[in-house]
């Protein structure tokens, strides 16, 4: 790459070796003090963090304003990052902490989010009962805690595995597991004490 060359952001969904060996390169020339590697790294994050805050703290007004907290400390501290585990590991772990500090502060009552589960039906009418389906699912959800709507939103839509939400939520991996399987235990009873609404 030239020297001033703007590098494109890593592409929501991307996995592999080269996409964290591309976002590595860019926190090292961050830690530099390198302005532009910072705006490529925060636009390739700034949709998939904004979904995930959505989900933890489930508060449209308040995701903005933590997420760049978030990334004001991938700033600060690119050069404390030792390479233990991916990126995007590192900078969902940073956000998910400022997620939990900003609920400390702010303790209001929250609407469910219509959009976490996307279930296109084929008519009107199978249509109308997916999103009663839905949005019954939704209420439910956002009686959870935020860890395990954490866990429902790095499992079900950033596709991480078990041992990276872990590290992503500070917690060992059991916990992760036991969270997913309270989480999916109380949909199931919930959705099936509702089977006539539904």
């Amino acid at each position: 790459m030239r020297k001033g060359q703007v590098t494109e952001p890593v592409p929501d969904g991307r996995r592999g070796a080269d996409a964290s060996a591309d976002e590595a390169a860019l926190l090292r020339r961050i830690a530099a003090g390198d302005r532009l590697a910072f705006e490529t790294l925060y636009r390739g994050y700034f949709p998939r963090l904004t979904r995930f805050l959505e989900r933890v703290i489930r508060s449209p007004q308040m995701v903005e304003e933590v997420l760049n907290d978030a990334m004001m400390v991938v700033w600060r501290k690119a050069a404390t990052f030792n390479g233990q585990s991916k990126v995007s590991t590192w900078i969902f772990a940073i956000a998910y902490r400022k997620a939990l500090k900003a609920l400390k502060r702010f303790d209001e009552p929250l609407e469910a989010d219509e959009q976490l589960f996307e279930s296109p039906g084929p008519g009107p009418e199978s249509l109308l009962m997916q999103r009663q389906r839905f949005s019954l699912l939704m209420q439910q959800i956002g009686r959870m805690s935020p860890e395990h709507r954490a866990v429902i939103e790095l499992t079900c839509y950033h596709g991480c595995a078990y041992r990276e939400i872990a590290q992503i939520l500070g917690c060992p991996v059991d916990t992760v597991k036991t969270r997913m399987f309270h989480a999916r235990k109380r949909l199931r009873q919930f959705l099936s004490d509702r089977k006539e609404e539904i």
